[in-house]
């Protein structure tokens, strides 16, 4: 066998892995992001002002956000398990000294603390956990595509063939799920007033990128003879087709149906798709072909598990358009998002007995089709990661308000302490001389230059699968590339962002 052809057939014929395990494994970028900003605070605790220098801020983001994830998902991944207890219990230790060295008046019992921190006000116009969402789903990605080439990355979780759950097969899912949270569809405040055609246009004109990078794909691809799955998109199709495709779909769809009710257009697309697949012959011919032997002669059966997925990603993104306007309903305090994790919580408990019923009676996950079953699964997993975020992300103001005067970059922003009776009196970002923000997180320096992290890294992957026999690597060489691969790829978005350069043009 070629090279190529052994690289294909190392990511071919993969069943994937347990719910549970994917479930724990995604658990330790929310406990990471919160490792990190618990030792923030504790340096501030300490030494009475925050970590001034860009150099470390850089490294201990790396450190503690990024490396983590690297190992988890190579050499850690036999006791994957043991991960997320280890790591709460770092956090734990880390609280605990925060704890007990705090500057606060000590006739105040941890009740009284917990009633306060209900009442605190938060910044309604932002919520940080939807940036560390999309941040995160981005970096794992990246982190995947080319660490599933490398021996050391466990088979289980690349994406299967037909059927299953592999952390690989969350990939394009999640970032729908993602997108959709952040659309013009959620964002915009007045859509009766602009006129349809006029918004469809715009959704055009901003999809062109997405195509372009498509056509790019395709032709460096085919050019070069890279290695590809085949099944995966099919021939000639790929991943930035079913985004710009999802996307313009979804923007048609929402002016005709109203965006309030866009759970019930997505839960009847991915039904009636279902149905579809089990009453025709759909579902052979999107696994099988025409003939029934995989062929792939003519523009449809070449591409058939790309064009005909989109059902399945379109209802997952309109379904996640309601998520996102269930998100940014106006909430100020702790409280009101307290209640509001509460009903999330139930949406996801409801979505995996969904799941548990579809997969018993009607069929497995199939990432290949995007069936119901795979829908029901994305936005499960997504809204359950999405939560970890929330979760965590209210743990750091609650440590906050122990530690007066503590940031933690992309944190909830603390309006008003239940304590104070004037507002915007704590949290001051330190800024230096010239007024640019002393801090400059990882996370934002991804989230302002997203698409661009996500190409650089696809290039990257790219080239280095043609310099390197990744298939036979030993562990500390695969370790070794995959840090400077991520941390090459971190660094960039970290200099654009230091320089406030956005490489956005259309």
């Amino acid at each position: 066998m070629s090279q190529k052809q052994l690289k294909e057939a190392f990511v071919s014929n993969l069943n994937g892995t347990t719910l549970l395990e994917i479930s724990v494994g995604f658990s330790i970028a929310p406990l990471c992001l919160l490792c990190r900003g618990l030792l923030l605070i504790l340096y501030y605790l300490h030494y009475g002002k925050p970590l001034s220098s860009r150099k470390y801020n850089l490294l201990l983001d790396f450190v503690v956000l990024i490396s983590p994830l690297l190992f988890s998902c190579t050499v850690l991944s036999p006791v994957i398990f043991y991960i997320p207890p280890v790591i709460a219990a770092i956090c734990a230790g880390i609280f605990s000294k925060i704890y007990s060295q705090r500057k606060h008046d000590s006739g105040v019992s941890f009740r009284q603390i917990v009633n306060d921190f209900q009442k605190t006000y938060l910044d309604p116009e932002y919520i940080p956990s939807i940036t560390l969402f999309r941040v995160y789903i981005n970096v794992l990605t990246s982190i995947s595509i080319l660490a599933v080439d490398f021996p050391q990355y466990p088979r289980q979780y690349a994406k299967t063939e037909t059927y299953g759950t592999g952390v690989m097969d969350l990939g394009v899912g999640a970032f729908v799920f993602g997108n959709a949270l952040v659309c013009p569809e959620v964002r915009q405040k007045s859509c009766a007033t602009q006129q349809k055609l006029s918004f469809l246009t715009r959704q055009v004109f901003s999809i062109w990128p997405l195509f372009f990078l498509g056509v790019g794909r395709l032709v460096s691809v085919k050019s070069i003879e890279y290695h590809e799955h085949i099944s995966e998109y099919g021939v000639h199709w790929n991943f930035f087709f079913t985004l710009a495709f999802v996307r313009l779909a979804a923007s048609l769809m929402l002016t005709i149906f109203p965006k309030s009710k866009s759970w019930i257009v997505a839960m009847n697309l991915a039904v009636f798709y279902q149905l579809i697949l089990n009453i025709t012959s759909l579902k052979m011919f999107v696994l099988y072909g025409s003939n029934g032997k995989d062929t792939r002669v003519g523009f449809l059966n070449a591409n058939r598990e790309g064009l005909f997925s989109l059902f399945g990603y379109l209802a997952i993104y309109i379904a996640s358009v309601q998520v996102g306007l269930y998100l940014l309903k106006r909430r100020n305090s702790v409280k009101e998002w307290i209640e509001a994790l509460c009903s999330l919580i139930l949406m996801v408990l409801v979505l995996f007995l969904f799941l548990h019923l579809s997969q018993v009676h009607i069929d497995p996950v199939s990432r290949r089709m995007a069936n119901l079953p795979y829908c029901l699964w994305v936005l499960a997993q997504c809204l359950t990661f999405f939560i970890c975020f929330v979760v965590i992300d209210l743990m750091l103001v609650f440590t906050k308000l122990l530690v007066s005067g503590a940031s933690v970059p992309c944190c909830w922003n603390i309006l008003q302490p239940a304590h104070s009776s004037k507002k915007h009196d704590t949290e001051t970002v330190p800024v230096e001389g010239d007024g640019k923000p002393l801090h400059i997180c990882l996370i934002a320096a991804i989230d302002k230059n997203q698409l661009l992290f996500f190409l650089l890294a696809n290039v990257m992957t790219g080239i280095i699968n043609i310099m390197v026999d990744t298939i036979h690597s030993k562990t500390s060489f695969t370790l070794a590339v995959l840090h400077l691969y991520m941390f090459f790829n971190c660094l960039i978005m970290y200099i654009l962002h230091a320089k406030n350069i956005i490489l956005k043009f259309w």
